[in-house]
């Protein structure tokens, strides 16, 4: 299982990935932390995307990800990273970091930790 950040799953639904991102991403089935639809609904309410998370695809598309709670050991490890982030991110490499599941973003920040499982 993949767990992805925001701004993949959004690339990923829209086809903007790189070939050895489509690639990773065929081979795997994708996760979300719950903040991600939080992000997306926020990002819409701003108009900075357009998605109606009501639209029958969307959630077509979102029936086939698994969803991840925000846990009381999620929360915990979201203040105890090695890198800092908006809240949002920290949630959802928490949640990579909780699970063991390799987080699939483009974010070098991230992407720099000794922590989070990467993909």
């Amino acid at each position: 299982m993949l767990n992805l950040d925001t701004h993949m799953l959004l690339e990923a639904v829209a086809g903007r990935l790189s070939p050895s991102e489509a690639r990773l991403l065929r081979s795997d089935r994708w996760s979300i932390s719950a903040i991600v639809l939080w992000e997306v609904a926020k990002l819409a309410q701003l108009g900075r995307i357009v998605v109606d998370l009501d639209d029958a695809e969307v959630v077509r598309t979102l029936a086939r990800v698994h969803l991840w709670p925000i846990t009381r050991e999620i929360a915990r490890a979201s203040t105890r990273l090695d890198v800092q982030s908006d809240p949002a991110d920290e949630l959802i490499v928490a949640t990579s970091v909780v699970h063991k599941v390799p987080l699939v973003t483009r974010d070098r920040a991230l992407r720099r930790s000794r922590l989070i499982p990467l993909a």
